[in-house]
Parts: structure tokens; sequence; C-alpha cells
């Protein structure tokens, strides 16, 4: 008798706290230490609150960039072209099109009419 694997979905199996992602996890925590600056800066000036708020802030900005997706719509030129990507892969995109001094190269094919 032959053995055989059977195919799992190992999709959700990477989840931590079942919320987050390995790369949200990481996300939230740039933004966190981004905001944890901010909390160090505030601190100094008496006004620690204000420095939790953009710990929390920030963290939650870098868990939505690392976690969710550009909707699918056809309403905006941007969802059009990007719709079903994840944020941070268009956000990695427009940073290296931004670093190549805003080239594009794109072939086009000229028509020409025979008078």
């Amino acid at each position: 008798m032959q053995t055989y694997e059977i195919p799992r979905d190992y999709k959700g199996e990477s989840r931590i706290l079942y919320i987050f992602s390995i790369k949200g996890l990481a996300y939230t925590g740039i933004g966190a230490a981004i905001g944890g600056i901010f909390y160090l800066i505030f601190k100094v000036l008496g006004m620690q609150m204000i420095g939790i708020g953009f710990v929390i802030f920030l963290g939650l900005i870098g868990f939505c960039i690392g976690t969710f997706k550009i909707p699918d719509s056809k309403r905006f030129k941007l969802t059009e072209k990007t719709g079903g990507e994840g944020i941070d892969d268009v956000i990695k995109r427009w940073i290296k099109f931004k670093r190549g001094k805003n080239k594009i190269y794109v072939y086009l094919k000229e028509e020409t009419k025979d008078e």
C-alpha cells in the first residue's frame, strides 16, 4: 500500500496571537519603535501620555501596513492597478520608483498611416 500526503493550507499557521502574522508583528514592532523615539522626547518634556499615544498610533499604522491589502476597486486609478496587493509591497515599489528618478520604460508600438 502506498502513502499519499494530503495537501494542507499553511496560511493560518504562521499567526501569532491569532491577529499577528510574522510580517504584521515585524511592522508593528518597527512602528512602535519609531513611536518609542517620540515617547522619549515627550517624556523629557513631561508629556508622557502623548508619547504613549504616539507609540500606540505608530504601532497601529505599522500593523495596518503589514497586514492589510489594497481593495480591488475600479473607482480609483490606484486601486484599479494595485488591487489585491499588500500595502507594504506597493510602498516598496513606490520607493524603488522614486530611487530610479521616476523613470518608467514603456514599449510603444507606433501606428503608421499609408497614404
